[in-house]
């Protein structure tokens, strides 16, 4: 598969190798010689004409770039591979030839071919979503007490807890781990069903050709074959996209802490990392900006999944084939995806004082609920969100910390100062304290997590 460069910036070199035309062409190849060994099994053709036909099916025999340019005059890949398997052993023994390919269908190479790669590209996705899951984990953990102001519609709302933050960006990823654990088991099937499924020319013997080929490339085997019934496969296609869109709002949280402006998080720099070419002093959240870019072009490619699903008959006409040229996209983008966030995460460098200083500079503004609520047991409800309202205007007009404004109208008011305990109003003032909830929730959640995180094979 040759990658335009600018996809290739936006994922890694281990998943376009996955999905290398090459790769794809090997994996097609290997269900050919799985077919011929089964069939050689269960007696349909001979032996040393199955081991002719597995001795030629290597990639690095063929020429792949004249196959990808025949089959688009052929309509399909499997016709000029083969062509050209069938040439190649007919050289050695024209009978062995005769039995490549025999009683299987194009849609079985391909899709067979496919789920091959597939199965590689979610390792390779499965090992650095446990790596960054692990991360933020641990950075829950050792956070579980650092006061950081919670936003609501991109305003400063409450104090909560980092911990919490760090928590609730790593419970997606483990729900989305557990649902492609279940989703592989039914979307990694053998295709193998011959001209319209029947596997008509293998008679009786079909169903037991078709157990000894899954077997063979340790796949699930369907009861009869999912040429146009897509569902299965397109739920794992739409977990990779939940998956990336997931990822997509951890840069988003992390690419605004990072601003300039904030400077809460940043992450690592150095050796070239997020420079720019004309201000020395920059540092680029390029790991956001990857998990960023690939989220917003993964609907596209989910939407072009469940498009294309409804497919004519017994083989679909241009969905398929739309289908098959969306489908490395997803898991490229979400490979790119989850290794920028891990290397952000591996490297992130956390300002609690900043963190602080953000939550000082709103002048207690952002206790005011929690003091309303207070004086709510001494003056009622209506009245003391009234009176907040009024502090709170004032602190703001004034410049003044609410703390005092608040101290100042319960010395001003016999009744409030007879009633309320200042050193409780001081303590609702108090960052470290008000992450208290947030604390406790985050370490029952990370607790949790971590659970379902290591008991998952």
């Amino acid at each position: 598969m040759s990658v335009p460069i600018f996809d290739s910036f936006l994922t890694t070199t281990e998943i376009i190798r996955t999905f290398d035309d090459t790769a794809v062409i090997q994996a097609m190849l290997d269900f050919e010689a799985a077919l011929a060994r089964a069939q050689a099994a269960q007696g349909l053709i001979p032996g040393p004409a199955a081991q002719l036909i597995e001795q030629h099916c290597k990639a690095s025999l063929y020429d792949t770039d004249a196959i990808i340019v025949a089959a688009r005059r052929a309509g399909s890949m499997a016709i000029p591979l083969v062509k050209a398997l069938t040439q190649a052993v007919a050289a050695n023994d024209a009978e062995a030839a005769s039995k490549v390919h025999w009683g299987s269908t194009s849609q079985d190479v391909i899709d067979t071919g496919t789920v091959l790669v597939t199965r590689d590209a979610l390792a390779l996705i499965n090992d650095t979503l446990d790596a960054l899951c692990r991360q933020l984990l641990v950075l829950a953990e050792q956070h579980l007490q650092t006061p950081v102001l919670a936003r609501t519609l991109m305003q400063p709302a409450q104090v909560t807890s980092l911990g919490f933050k760090f928590a609730n960006w790593a419970a997606p990823l483990i729900r989305s781990k557990q649902q492609l654990k279940t989703l592989v088991r039914n979307a990694l099937q053998l295709q193998l069903g011959g001209a319209v499924g029947t596997l008509a020319v293998m008679g009786e013997q079909g169903p037991a050709v078709a157990r000894r080929v899954a077997a063979d490339l340790g796949l699930a085997i369907n009861d009869g074959n999912w040429h146009t019934q897509r569902d299965d496969w397109v739920r794992l296609g739409l977990e990779v996209a939940i998956l990336t869109g997931s990822l997509g709002k951890i840069a988003t949280d992390l690419s605004l802490m990072a601003q300039g402006e904030i400077a809460e998080l940043a992450e690592p720099s150095g050796q070239g990392r997020g420079g720019s070419t004309a201000m020395p002093h920059k540092r680029n959240p390029v790991s956001s900006m990857i998990a960023l870019a690939a989220a917003a072009r993964t609907p596209q490619r989910a939407a072009g999944l469940l498009a294309n699903m409804g497919q004519e008959h017994e083989r679909g006409l241009g969905n398929w084939q739309a289908e098959l040229a969306d489908w490395p996209g997803l898991f490229m983008s979400a490979h790119g995806a989850l290794t920028a966030l891990l290397e952000a995460m591996n490297g992130l460098v956390i300002d609690t004082a900043r963190m602080r200083q953000n939550i000082d500079n709103l002048h207690g503004l952002i206790f005011a609920e929690a003091v309303s609520i207070y004086l709510a047991g001494a003056i009622g409800r209506p009245a003391a969100h009234h009176l907040m309202e009024t502090l709170t205007a004032r602190a703001v007009s004034e410049k003044i910390h609410l703390s005092r404004v608040v101290r100042q109208a319960i010395d001003a008011d016999d009744r409030l100062r007879s009633q309320l305990d200042l050193e409780q109003i001081d303590a609702l003032f108090d960052p470290v304290a008000a992450t208290r909830n947030g604390h406790q929730i985050a370490e029952k959640l990370v607790s949790q997590l971590r659970q379902t995180f290591e008991n998952a094979p």
